[in-house]
């Protein structure tokens, strides 16, 4: 059902069983998928893509044009995938040339109230963003991360998957993915892995107990981190977290964050 006092341009897609409430606003070249509600006073940018089963809520806004003094009115899209919740006054700006061209978030994803995604971000799936989270522009959100109210993620840096950010950090650097961080004067620092989210999805204990291991010779060994790395190597075979761990290291081009 699309409310009467909804404005909606006449180059927009949207899938017959589209909800649209009262006073939104969908703009041009937008595409909404079957089974999507867009509540009251939302906003739609141009250009945007978004899925199947997403809700919208109130006063959000989600692709409008970004914060970015650069940016001159250029083709750029916000892309949005399925069975994401997008809370009252959250937004989502679209890319920028200079950037992807794009914003892109996946699936099963909550913003909540207030939170923030700013230009060329890329959103993995299953992430939750508290309450006044923000991204800053060209920041990368790996799978299941969880990202506590009011932090804030420098532009450029890349949260690893399965990490969780405590509430009101500054991140300045990449976090490790399965890691928690946490502020210190206002600084992130890492806490330790993030054993019950890890455990909570179901990771074998072997693969937790390589992890461990893994942080220690990283962090409590007092070996340089090149050093570290090949001692791990060394010592722990076919864990493909493990893996995934010191690539996402040796890839960082922030640097990455430490206790």
């Amino acid at each position: 059902m699309i409310h009467p006092t909804a404005i909606i341009d006449s180059s927009a897609s949207l899938a017959a069983d589209v909800e649209v409430g009262p006073y939104a606003i969908i703009g041009k070249h937008v595409t909404i998928s079957t089974g999507t509600t867009v509540g009251a006073h939302a906003v739609i940018g141009d250009w945007t893509e978004i899925g199947e089963n997403n809700q919208i809520f109130s006063q959000s806004s989600v692709g409008a044009p970004p914060q970015d003094l650069k940016y001159r009115g250029e083709e750029c899209w916000t892309r949005i995938g399925n069975n994401n919740m997008i809370r009252e006054f959250a937004t989502i700006h679209r890319g920028t040339t200079t950037g992807h061209a794009e914003t892109v978030i996946g699936n099963d994803n909550l913003f909540m109230a207030y939170s923030h995604v700013a230009h060329d971000c890329i959103v993995g799936n299953g992430v939750v963003m508290a309450n006044v989270a923000t991204l800053a522009g060209h920041v990368t959100i790996e799978d299941n991360v969880i990202i506590g109210g009011l932090v804030a993620v420098h532009q450029f840096s890349t949260i690893g998957r399965n990490a969780m950010i405590g509430g009101g950090t500054m991140v300045g650097m990449d976090i490790l993915p399965y890691t928690i961080a946490t502020s210190s004067k206002r600084e992130a620092k890492l806490r330790g892995l993030n054993l019950i989210g890890l455990k909570r999805r179901g990771f074998s204990e072997e693969t937790i107990n390589n992890l461990k291991k893994t942080y220690k010779t990283l962090f409590m060994a007092g070996l340089k981190l090149p050093d570290a790395i090949i001692r791990i190597k060394k010592e722990i075979k076919d864990c493909p977290e493990v893996n995934y761990l010191l690539a996402f290291i040796e890839n960082s081009k922030r640097g990455i964050c430490r206790g």
